[in-house]
């Protein structure tokens, strides 16, 4: 895939519509695409925060390890973000992220993600609203789970 694709593709996602091509370019540049076959797993719960992942294809199982074996918290698909967790605490992954299907991600090291954020704020923002939505859902889900004991 060319540079210029790779830009097409990221101005598709959401995340990054407000960003100039020219950044664009850098950050395809700066990170890798990566093919994970269904079963891979992206990173696992308790390693390094080293990078995030934008799936550009395919689908994402998070999960964390439970007491009976691991307990699925999502299921993301494209345009997706994960890993950003890790490093926006600078703590280790907090839940495993499995390939659900073929995926093809944009893996996004550490410091440039933090730069991105550090430039532009727009997309600190809309990281903060993702993060929130999740949160919000992982509290409905408990809540359900809780009643249902």
């Amino acid at each position: 895939m060319t540079l210029d694709t790779e830009v097409s593709s990221l101005k598709q996602v959401p995340l990054f519509r407000e960003v100039e091509p020219s950044r664009l370019k850098l950050l395809a540049f700066t990170s890798e695409r990566v093919h994970f076959e269904a079963g891979q797993t992206f990173f696992a719960q308790g390693d390094e925060a080293d990078a995030a992942y934008l799936i550009l294809e395919g689908e994402a199982a998070v999960s964390l390890e439970g007491q009976q074996g691991p307990v699925r918290l999502a299921l993301l698909g494209a345009d997706a973000l994960v890993g950003e967790m890790g490093i926006l605490a600078d703590q280790p992954r907090s839940a495993t992220v499995t390939a659900e299907t073929a995926a093809t991600v944009l893996r996004i090291d550490r410091g440039v993600f933090l730069e991105l954020l550090a430039q532009f704020p727009q997309i600190g923002i809309a990281v903060m609203r993702e993060l929130a939505l999740r949160l919000e859902q992982t509290n409905q889900q408990l809540a359900r789970s809780t009643n249902a004991q």
